[in-house]
């Protein structure tokens, strides 16, 4: 009997011995476990409006920027149809402005000169007149002078007299030609005036085209916020809304997960929490891919500790107070992983420490 005592005490002694090692992990890991989960996104719309068509169904896969939600639309495209005439037009009445205004610029010298030589012309012609009616005085005054004399008749004093007054005419219409000339010279000089006018008008057209741009885009933007499209890359969790149904701004009507994004959470028991540290690295185990880990990173820790959750085992069953600790995955090949999986990590708090997979 003594010696089936021992034998038995042995055996246990092994037994128990043998499940303690089989869950130690060597110095400088920590095991846990827990789910995988992610950060739920809600879908929701900026403006309120009437459902027009929803694109997806729960479960669905969706990229980022797929058009998820669709929101009547027609007044606000018709909106930016009259903002798009508008810039239309206001970019057509500056392209005819700039034109314009090419033009005057180019034409103002020629019109100057041309104005110019008008001007000597009438000046030329004012001196031909005033040295006509000069040389016409002095042939009525001979003129007088001879029928004083007797010398001739009167009749060519009054052939002299008709001249003079014939170049009085000449002399008063050659200086009305003068001045007319000098006043297109004027205006011809003021063309200067016209083509700042000319710009200062299309300045305005500019500002008045920069507003309408302004106010298209405003639309497009309103228009394009009608389309309710996914944020990033995930699977549709929930539809809360359905077409026909009108919706509040800021309403939400679609969740969903995003897969590129997924952390494991696991819980440290409080006696090994002092040991981790945020940035250490870790590593992820499932039971749907146990020969592929993933590389995993601590990204929080929580202040507080909570009671085990009965769902999530521990090694040992007196560690009543445990740590919630998210393990952000730092990649997720092909989606493979879902929320809701439950997983096991491994997390290396002392550098260098080789490796291992979890032992419960």
């Amino acid at each position: 009997m003594p010696g089936l005592t021992l034998a038995l005490l042995t055996a246990g002694y092994v037994a128990y011995d043998y499940s303690t090692e089989r869950g130690r992990l060597p110095d400088g890991l920590i095991q846990a476990n827990g789910r995988v989960e992610g950060d739920d996104i809600t879908v929701s719309s900026k403006a309120a409006g009437r459902i027009v068509a929803v694109e997806v169904r729960e479960g669905q896969a969706v990229v980022s920027g797929q058009v998820l939600v669709k929101l009547d639309d027609e007044q606000l495209r018709l909106r930016v149809d009259q903002a798009s005439a508008a810039c239309a037009m206001l970019e057509s009445q500056i392209a005819s402005a700039k034109l314009a205004i090419g033009l005057m610029k180019r034409e103002l010298p020629l019109a100057i000169d041309a104005s110019r030589a008008g001007v000597g012309r009438a000046e030329a012609g004012v001196a031909a007149a005033e040295a006509a009616e000069k040389m016409a005085r002095r042939d009525v005054n001979r003129a007088a002078d001879l029928v004083a004399k007797g010398f001739t008749s009167s009749q060519g004093s009054e052939r002299a007299q008709l001249a003079l007054d014939a170049a009085l005419s000449e002399v008063t219409a050659a200086r009305a030609a003068d001045l007319q000339s000098r006043k297109q010279l004027a205006q011809a000089e003021l063309g200067g005036e016209r083509i700042r006018v000319k710009e200062a008008d299309l300045l305005t057209l500019q500002g008045q085209l920069m507003q309408a741009k302004a106010s298209l885009s405003e639309a497009q933007s309103l228009l394009a916020d009608r389309s309710l499209r996914a944020p990033a890359a995930g699977v549709v969790t929930a539809r809360m809304r359905e077409p026909g149904e009108v919706v509040a701004a800021g309403a939400p009507v679609l969740e969903l997960l995003d897969l590129d994004h997924l952390y494991l959470k696991v819980y440290v028991p409080e006696a090994q929490i002092g040991k981790l540290r945020l940035g250490l690295p870790a590593k992820v185990y499932t039971d749907a891919f146990p020969d592929q880990p993933y590389d995993a990173t601590v990204r929080h820790i929580a202040a507080r500790a909570e009671f085990t959750p009965k769902e999530v085992q521990t090694p040992d069953e007196r560690v009543k107070l445990v740590y919630a600790v998210k393990l952000q995955l730092n990649a997720n090949p092909d989606h493979r992983l879902a929320p809701g999986l439950p997983a096991d990590a491994v997390i290396r708090w002392k550098e260098g420490v080789a490796w291992a997979r979890p032992r419960w």
